[in-house]
């Protein structure tokens, strides 16, 4: 996997480029985490490389965006309750505060995270440097990448 779509994570995801992709969905990209510090990990891209935060888009756009998100978040809840036992919830969070386009961050929790991280942010895993270099997204995950994708296949029928 190149670095290069990571400069522009939106076009490239536009120009079918973008590795990490796991489906189109109505007015967004799932994408796959780039790190699986937490197994499932995803992110919900905008289809609208103009769009820097939720209120650039018109309300009809919103609804809509947060439709997709919902539902990568469903997905993303029954395969990794599926696969783990100790998988405990997912959070859904917009932020912004540093890459400067609309997205949406889809992070399972777990029970067996470190008690001094779990009431946080998931950020505070990279904050506190225990994602590693073993975390990269890579062939590795290939059948977690497969089931998140079917899961988001039944949704969107």
């Amino acid at each position: 996997m190149t670095d290069d779509f990571r400069t522009d994570r939106v076009g490239s995801a536009l120009a079918g480029t973008n590795p990490t992709v796991l489906r189109r969905m109505r007015a967004s990209f799932a994408v796959i985490g780039d790190v699986q510090h937490l197994p499932g990990y995803c992110v919900l891209l905008t289809d609208d490389p103009n769009a820097d935060q939720l209120t650039d888009l018109t309300p009809e756009q919103q609804l809509v965006y947060l439709e997709d998100a919902a539902m990568l978040a469903r997905a993303v809840s029954t395969v990794c309750a599926r696969r783990d036992p100790e998988f405990r919830r997912i959070n859904l969070e917009i932020q912004g505060n540093t890459d400067h386009f609309l997205h949406a961050h889809v992070t399972p929790r777990y029970e067996w995270e470190p008690e001094d991280i779990v009431g946080w942010p998931a950020a505070f895993h990279h904050w506190t440097k225990r994602v590693t270099p073993e975390h990269a997204l890579g062939p590795q995950h290939d059948d977690l990448r497969a089931e998140i994708l079917a899961e988001l296949d039944l949704q969107l029928g």
